[in-house]
């Protein structure tokens, strides 16, 4: 037997086999033990939350960040521009943020509301109602243009390049699968084939990393990497894709990438998400009824600074490995053949590297891994999706209905979603490289969402109204700007006409430059609505007011070894930075 084949063999579908098995019982299991634990006399701290020690808070934000899009798209990127979008995926120091800033101000309004928050909450709570409307309404709508289309996506891609299915059978099978398995597996099931995805998909994607380098340097890793590192330098008409800033026009990167505004508005996506979105944030809030705050800011606190040096792990095991896959294409006799000027191709980079590099039986066992973290990946909107629209919308208009009811109109909500989510996807496909894609839709939903969870917080003059315009104003700005792209193909069409030729300033900036300009405006937008509306309540301003025994208590949640560890953080991504500069 062929131990090194580039085809799946009998063993590796026999491994696929008993993988799915093994995971469905597991699954199972998981579902039937958490339904016995619900029935218990527990039941309501078990429905309030509970305190997980902080090693497993890190791994769970681990596992929440890693989806379908880094398992085609960060390596596409990888193989594509190099470390240039390395911006994004290394923000360990950006999650130290979410741990020792925002964590106090949250575990304060759980104090408030006897309850664990959710972001949605804490909008309705600061703001308006409306305002926490808006947030489950942009929420849906990025889940079409992010979540639904690019997992889909995702799906067709590596199934395609791995097991040679037609692209679209690949995305529907997908999308079919995670169905059944949300219907019966629930979150539980999520949870649970999240904790199998990470183990796989880090000693999988390391295996792909090394074993590529090793080919690639004829039997070093060392050689491989400078092979790697000589290949990938001499991309982009010698301007090289080995560097995080591109500074010089004449370089072929720099009109996507332009200089050091790359750092600033990979900054701004990376606090929106780190910092206030609800897939993140609801990681490091669980805990007992009555726990002392000491505790509980403690283990968030702890939980963000392990899961930062996690994050450090994503550059090496999907990007990193696209450019080892750019190199092997360079390399004569290779296996693997990719074009980089076709973004197919280089989306489906890690695919391949699965594909020619992994022997036989390992392939079928980062198979498994890998369909586990797509089908979580998608079950998880799933869930949310329908829990958004049936809790935020449904309810409100249509009180006293059974709960068959409402899980009826979530399932048809989630059905809309998916359906829009696949009418999207030919128009997502044709608006670049798959990472690119989502950060650049990204950039126009994080400024609004950085601007009013920030001045929430940590400004008493900010308005409620002021809240409310700067969601749904900066969101709506985002979509128009979205349009544009679509119609200009992201501003490199040529536009006839008086109107495109006198908004050129809006349709042509730079992507970046358009994210820190859209901030600045909402900002000075919040503050000149709060000037003319009425001023937030006392109960308002008290929820985001530490008393000196809450100050006390911060200072008390954190030690000597918390900030060396931090600093730990910092610096390891300060070393990726110069290494890479």
């Amino acid at each position: 037997m062929n131990w090194n084949s580039t085809e799946f063999i009998w063993l590796d579908w026999l491994v696929l086999a008993v993988g799915v098995v093994a995971i469905v019982w597991a699954v199972y299991r998981a579902i039937k033990k958490d339904k016995e634990k619900m029935k218990g006399a527990d039941s309501q701290d078990y429905l309030f939350g509970k305190g997980e020690p902080w090693y497993i808070i890190g791994a769970a934000i681990f596992a929440a960040n890693i989806g379908s899009e880094h398992l085609v798209g960060l390596a596409g990127t990888g193989a594509k521009d190099g470390v240039g979008m390395a911006h994004w995926e290394m923000q360990g120091w950006m999650i130290l943020i979410l741990g020792w800033l925002f964590v106090p101000f949250y575990q304060l309004l759980n104090n408030k509301m006897g309850k664990i928050i959710t972001m949605p909450d804490f909008l309705k709570f600061r703001y308006t109602q409306r305002t926490g409307s808006w947030l489950s309404i942009i929420t849906l709508i990025a889940y079409v243009l992010t979540k639904v289309s690019v997992t889909a996506f995702t799906g067709g891609i590596f199934f395609e390049y791995l097991l040679g299915l037609p692209f679209w059978w690949g995305a529907l099978g997908l999308i079919f699968i995670t169905a059944i398995f949300t219907v019966f597996g629930g979150m539980k099931g999520v949870m649970t084939l999240s904790a199998i995805q990470t183990p796989i998909l880090i000693i999988g994607s390391f295996l792909v990393l090394f074993l590529g380098l090793n080919i690639l340097g004829d039997g070093s890793i060392s050689e491989g990497w400078s092979q790697m590192m000589a290949a990938c330098n001499a991309a982009h008409d010698g301007f090289g894709t080995t560097h995080m800033f591109h500074t010089d026009p004449a370089d072929p990167m720099y009109p996507q990438f332009p200089g050091y505004v790359v750092f600033l508005g990979a900054s701004i996506i990376g606090f929106w998400y780190w910092c206030t979105d609800q897939h993140i944030v609801q990681r490091v809030l669980g805990q007992t009824k009555g726990e002392d705050n000491r505790k509980v800011m403690a283990r968030a606190r702890r939980g963000t600074i392990a899961a930062g040096y996690f994050k450090l792990l994503p550059v090496f095991m999907f990007l990193i490995p696209g450019m080892v896959a750019f190199a092997l294409s360079q390399k004569t006799g290779s296996n693997i053949v990719m074009d980089i000027t076709n973004t197919h191709d280089t989306d489906g980079a890690f695919a391949m590297m699965v594909k020619d590099i992994l022997p036989a039986g390992v392939k079928g066992i980062v198979t498994v891994g890998f369909i586990c973290a797509l089908v979580a990946s998608l079950a998880a909107f799933f869930n949310s999706c329908a829990t958004l629209f049936t809790e935020d919308f449904y309810k409100p208009m249509k009180k006293g209905m059974s709960e068959s009811h409402y899980v009826m109109v979530g399932r048809i909500a989630t059905i809309v979603v998916v359906i829009l989510g696949l009418a999207w996807m030919p128009i997502m496909m044709n608006m670049g490289n798959l990472y690119s894609y989502l950060q650049d839709i990204q950039s126009l939903i994080a400024p609004a969402m950085v601007a009013v969870f920030t001045l929430g917080i940590f400004s008493k003059r900010i308005t409620p109204k002021a809240g409310e315009w700067g969601l749904i104003g900066g969101f709506l700005i985002g979509m128009l700007r979205l349009l544009t792209n679509v119609l200009t193909e992201s501003g490199k069409a040529t536009m006839e006409g008086a109107f495109w030729e006198h908004t050129t300033w809006f349709w042509q900036t730079n992507w970046l430059i358009f994210e820190v300009w859209l901030l600045v405006f909402i900002i000075i937008m919040m503050y000149v609505v709060s000037m003319f509306t009425a001023k937030p309540t006392a109960e308002q301003i008290a929820a985001i007011t530490f008393t000196s025994d809450y100050k006390k208590a911060i200072r008390e949640s954190w030690n000597a070894w918390d900030v060396v560890a931090t600093l730990g953080v910092v610096v390891l991504c300060g070393l990726f930075y110069a290494y890479f500069w």
